[in-house]
């Protein structure tokens, strides 16, 4: 009930900072706030005098839906272009032309996301799964966020049919030795880049409550008969078969799955 502690809650003075599991207020040392011993996490007095409801099953959002949206909204616009600017041969002029490669890609990457929704189902029933998630006050979009009891997982699919990614070291010797991203023999480094910065926007609303890892899953990629999985600049880079192997296995390390499957969908909501 509201305003009443738990058997597990108890009020004390933090000796270290922390962040309020309910509404993310930074809580410095020495503030007057609630330890959550079940949770290992703390809130602050505000939320404990009115403690909002959290849904234990937040809404996991459907993969590639925003992609999908994009890939109909150029199309139609290309169609209706043509049909306008040719009344009388714009249906023949369809049927014998394709939509350009840059409208393409938004479907192949829906189907992507698709793809690796329907494999994430394979990960243990303590897991939750959320799919193409709106980053707030931006056009950009998550793809896959996995809450597990071992951490959070920060997830961009990429279709790449038939390349190969790589890892390359350049530098060394007199400078830093620095590792990039290969796609078929071109540099895929700024995806790397990419999904760190989601990764970040992840740790920030969360604060401590859970860790957080990021990753690059190829669909359909070439990787060879002796390939494994790698990290470039801590981003996990495999496909998802291991994905969902390194997730299923990773230790537990006590995260509230439900409470931040919960905190995540508020603070990311279904694109």
């Amino acid at each position: 009930m509201a305003g009443e502690l738990g058997p597990q809650d108890t009020r004390m003075r933090l000796r270290y900072a922390g962040t309020c599991r309910l509404c993310n207020r930074a809580l410095p040392a020495g503030t007057d706030a609630v330890y959550e011993r079940d949770r290992r996490t703390v809130r602050c007095l505000e939320c404990t005098l009115d403690e909002p409801s959290v849904p234990e099953s937040p809404e996991p959002g459907t993969a590639g839906a925003s992609a999908r949206r994009e890939y109909e909204r150029r199309h139609r616009r290309r169609e209706e272009r043509i049909r306008t600017a040719h009344p009388k041969l714009g249906g023949l002029i369809l049927a014998l032309s394709d939509d350009p490669q840059s409208t393409q890609a938004w479907v192949r990457g829906a189907v992507g996301e698709e793809l690796l929704a329907r494999r994430l189902e394979d990960l243990p029933a303590s897991a939750r799964a959320l799919h193409d998630r709106r980053i707030p006050r931006t056009r950009a979009n998550i793809d896959h966020i996995v809450v597990s009891p071992g951490g959070v997982w920060v997830i961009d699919a990429k279709r790449y049919k038939g390349r190969r990614p790589s890892r390359e070291a350049t530098g060394g010797v007199f400078g830093p030795r620095v590792q990039t991203l290969r796609i078929g023999g071109r540099d895929g480094t700024p995806l790397v880049d990419g999904v760190r910065k989601q990764a970040a926007l992840v740790t920030a609303a969360l604060g401590d409550a859970a860790p957080v890892a990021a990753a690059l899953c190829f669909l359909e990629a070439d990787w060879g008969f002796f390939g494994s999985p790698f990290s470039v600049s801590e981003v996990l880079v495999t496909w998802p078969v291991r994905l969902v192997k390194r997730i299923a296995e990773s230790a537990d390390v006590g995260v509230d799955v439900d409470a931040v499957a919960a905190r995540l969908a508020a603070a990311f909501p279904a694109a």
